[in-house]
């Protein structure tokens, strides 16, 4: 667990203009690295070097398709619905059927040589060809000259990633039609498999967390990331490789690896709730690489804790078979972060059209709903604006941010409620005097 000082990071007034600004997240360096003690630094370090050695890799394997189909330059990738065209909840019949076959196909062609996927690909109506990007152009119109989602290299960004699902979609995507594929075609879906199991495996780091970009890409990419159940993802698709018996195939050291991510992933994700004035609270968007503290990411993604990230990280622990007194401490606590801040009679609804646009409104019978974001030093809704400006109004922040981001939701409700059953079996006063 992290602990935090009470000490305020910025000056607060009630309802001021501009309450702080947005510290960008530090990549993972040689530099960084060294500050560790010396007998971390052996492990950071030759993860440092497969990463950038991964990273060359992947670039030579691109640049060899240029040369060889006669181009000066690589083909632009089509951006695309990405996880969201290769559906996970079909019945089996869809898995065998004609269209999962090209989508299974499609997967195989935009593997990298890493083995992972980026993300936002029209994986379901394109085939990659030989010499074409690896991933769409996933940067945003709105980005200023120093904003932290501007990529370093805008050729090449979110090549191997597990945001958005990426990665672990294609693997579980892949496994479904595996069974019902042809002799020929199971040989390639398995290998695809392996490979990507192998790339989450290489992809985590020495304290068990997950950047969100793998090779490192640098920048917030760093982080270990718990936004859009990027972690979580890595963690069950590998149980998935430990467990299923989809995924007998696998050698049984590759299942050992996998079985040992895990255990050391769900360290991290304990390490990682914050820790303020002595009680557990919830957990950050992401976390620093090597400190595990808060770490900003987009402009507007500030440090501090993130609801939506937090309950699903809950829900995670709470469908482990046999919690230890850590994780059942870990449950309890959160749980009654979430509890003591809920904000009832409202809904938050609205958008562009919407007079005044999106927003909080009267209603009595309204679900419990939390802010996205709570500061460190208050616990009190935060809202981030495109020029790195922290406000504690959300009616402060520019239209574009306030209309295009979910500021608010009620995820913790179903938590909570999951909660209230779940307690009965696992008491708290069992494991504070475990």
């Amino acid at each position: 667990m992290r602990h935090l000082l009470l000490l305020p990071v910025f000056a607060v007034t009630l309802h001021a203009a501009v309450i702080g600004h947005m510290e960008p997240a530090q990549p993972l360096t040689e530099a960084r690295i060294r500050t560790l003690p010396a007998e971390q630094q052996p492990a950071w370090l030759a993860y440092l070097d497969r990463s950038q050695q991964q990273k060359l890799a992947d670039k030579a394997a691109l640049a060899a398709e240029v040369k060889a189909a006669g181009r000066t330059e690589s083909i632009h990738s089509r951006a695309g619905h990405g996880a969201n065209s290769m559906p996970l909840d079909r019945d089996a019949a869809f898995y065998a059927s004609a269209e999962a076959h090209t989508t299974a196909e499609n997967i195989l062609s935009y593997q990298t040589p890493a083995g992972g996927w980026s993300k936002n690909i029209e994986i379901n109506h394109h085939h990659r060809e030989p010499s074409e990007d690896f991933a769409p152009d996933n940067s945003s119109q709105h980005l200023s000259a120093d904003d932290a989602d501007r990529p370093l290299e805008p050729t090449w960004n979110y090549v191997g990633t597990i945001d958005n699902d990426a990665t672990t979609t294609e693997i579980r995507f892949l496994a479904l039609c595996l069974p019902r594929a042809s002799a020929q075609d199971r040989a390639r879906y398995r290998n695809s498999i392996e490979h990507g199991i192998r790339y989450l495996l290489a992809a985590q780091y020495p304290n068990g967390g997950w950047p969100q970009v793998w090779p490192l890409e640098g920048g917030y990419h760093d982080a270990v990331t718990f936004n859009d159940n990027a972690m979580i993802n890595a963690i069950e698709t590998l149980n998935l490789a430990v467990t299923d018996p989809g995924y007998s195939f696998l050698p049984q050291p590759l299942k050992q690896q996998a079985a040992q991510s895990i255990v050391h992933g769900l360290d991290c994700i304990l390490r990682a709730q914050v820790s303020i004035g002595g009680r557990l609270t919830l957990w950050p968007q992401q976390a620093d690489a090597l400190t595990l503290v808060p770490a900003g990411a987009r402009n507007y993604e500030m440090v501090s804790l993130a609801t939506s990230e937090s309950a699903a990280l809950v829900n995670y622990l709470m469908q482990l078979p046999a919690p230890s007194p850590a994780v059942v401490r870990s449950i309890y606590a959160a749980a009654d972060w979430f509890q003591q801040h809920a904000t009832s009679g409202y809904v938050y609804k609205g958008g562009k059209e919407t007079p005044g646009g999106r927003r909080l409104f009267p209603q009595a019978d309204a679900k419990p709903l939390w802010a996205r974001y709570y500061s460190l030093d208050q616990q009190k809704p935060i809202f981030g604006d495109r020029d790195r400006t922290i406000h504690d109004d959300l009616l402060e922040i520019s239209d574009e941010r306030r209309n295009g981001y979910g500021w608010y939701n009620t995820t913790a409700d179903t938590t909570l409620k999951h909660f209230a059953s779940w307690k009965q079996k696992h008491p708290l006063s069992q494991a504070n005097h475990s």
